[in-house]
């Protein structure tokens, strides 16, 4: 299988499959492309029919869209959604809400690894909303199945769909509770995640479209990709 996925700087929708084939162990090759400059053509059309990554090449299949791409490995691969019916249901529902939801937290806090921001106050108090919906929906799930994952011991798909947002509550410092800052540390702590934060450190491609997106909120405390 061969994954198609854009910078691992920039890349939110790209993370959640490769963590998640990463992690449970799932072998592909990865191929990044990486988004062009100054927000110009992409070229992700030569692969994604949707000229989108992420982009699932399976032989003859083709699989877009990351939730997509979530169900056609769980078909294939133990793992992947929680055993337990319970909590798959559960796991299923949380990612859901994730793929189509929290919105303001995505215009707001673009993901960025390589940044450290502090935002201004207006837009941490439109945040307010998406804050709380996220910690009401982790603190759920830790305490319902146990922990140390959102639907219990193992890491699922659910984990991999709030990835991104470990990264984002890493860049811009978020304000959570002290149990959803426990499993964002948890998040950051995994090999797959060290080795995507590495990599996307070292990235030659800065992109100043995305920059300027991601620092349209706040004031920029350190930048710490490489020059």
């Amino acid at each position: 299988m061969r994954l198609y996925i854009a910078n691992k700087n920039y890349s939110s929708w790209s993370l959640r499959p490769w963590i998640l084939m990463c992690t449970l162990g799932i072998v592909f090759e990865e191929q990044i492309k990486p988004f062009a400059m100054g927000g110009g053509p992409s070229g992700f059309e030569a692969f994604s029919p949707t000229g989108k990554v992420p982009c699932l090449v399976d032989g003859d299949q083709t699989v877009w869209d990351s939730l997509a791409i979530t169900e056609y490995l769980a078909e294939k691969h133990p793992g992947v959604w929680p055993v337990d019916p319970v909590a798959r249901t559960w796991a299923r529902c949380a990612a859901a809400e994730m793929h189509s939801g929290f919105s303001t937290l995505r215009n707001i806090c673009s993901m960025n690894c390589g940044l450290r921001v502090t935002l201004n106050p207006t837009s941490l108090q439109t945040l307010v909303a998406d804050l709380l919906r996220l910690q009401v929906l982790w603190s759920e799930g830790l305490e319902r199945f146990g922990g140390p994952f959102l639907a219990g011991p193992s890491f699922t798909a659910v984990d991999a769909f709030f990835c991104p947002v470990a990264f984002r509550v890493q860049t811009f410092g978020l304000p959570l509770s002290e149990v959803c800052r426990n499993y964002v540390q948890h998040l950051l702590d995994l090999p797959a995640m060290k080795d995507w934060y590495a990599s996307a450190l070292q990235e030659p491609w800065l992109e100043p479209v995305h920059d300027a997106h991601t620092l349209a909120h706040g004031q920029l405390l350190a930048d710490l990709r490489r020059p």
